[in-house]
């Protein structure tokens, strides 16, 4: 994947005024007048990227990568750059009610950021997935479990440093489950799993912001949306 803040000015400026173009000559991207040689240079980085290409008739236009990477720039602003967005993840919560008191499946998780602190089954959506092959494959990836999934609701989820610095702006699609299969891995890399009462969780000290409001969710009886931001204790 290519490192937008690594990119050269000059690049993106390419880039951002191919975008609004079906194609262009050499001499109508050199937009900043920069030297033949050095602009050249830029282009030939971009070529070599696979960002754009030039045709046999000496025009340039934007690969099918450089399409989707072009869009990605802030083209509002005077320095051209790569936009941030939020983060698409499941969240999975997984339940047990076959005893007498309900139990969820809790995550410890053992890396940075949030060590040590304790939630639920996470991970970011990647490129092409479906929610629920998302779900299906992080779950058994991280529990060793397979289950029938039901999505429950979305969250916002935004946190800040105690200073008032954006750390984190996530959205989860929050799925839960009580059909589960297979043998719980009781730790995995960057983690370990347990079950534990809603009153357990409750009184667990480094617990995310978010935990008990998505166990509102997942226990009731409708598809909820809800947003909040928070002042993390620890990053």
């Amino acid at each position: 994947m290519i490192n937008g803040n690594n990119m050269h000015q000059i690049q993106k400026n390419v880039l951002r005024n191919l975008l609004f173009k079906e194609k262009a000559r050499f001499s109508e991207l050199n937009t900043e007048n920069v030297s033949n040689d050095h602009f050249s240079f830029h282009v030939r980085k971009l070529a070599e990227k696979e960002l754009i290409e030039k045709s046999q008739e000496g025009f340039y236009n934007l690969t099918i990568s450089g399409k989707e990477y072009a869009n990605r720039l802030d083209t509002d602003t005077t320095e051209v750059k790569i936009e941030k967005q939020a983060k698409i993840s499941v969240l999975i919560v997984c339940i047990d009610d076959s005893g007498d008191k309900k139990k969820y499946l809790v995550q410890q998780r053992l890396k940075h950021p949030y060590y040590g602190f304790h939630g639920f089954v996470s991970g970011k959506i990647r490129w092409g997935e479906t929610v629920y092959e998302a779900s299906a494959r992080e779950l058994e990836e991280e529990t060793g479990l397979r289950a029938k999934l039901e999505l429950a609701g979305i969250e916002h989820k935004i946190d800040y440093s105690k200073d008032g610095k954006l750390l984190e702006d996530k959205y989860f699609y929050i799925l839960k489950t009580n059909k589960l299969s297979g043998e719980l891995l009781e730790n995995f890399e960057g983690g370990r799993n347990l079950w534990m009462t809603k009153k357990e969780i409750k009184e667990t000290p480094e617990l995310f912001d978010d935990v008990l409001k998505v166990i509102d969710v997942v226990d009731g009886d409708r598809f909820t949306f809800f947003e909040d931001k928070y002042n993390v204790k620890r990053y």
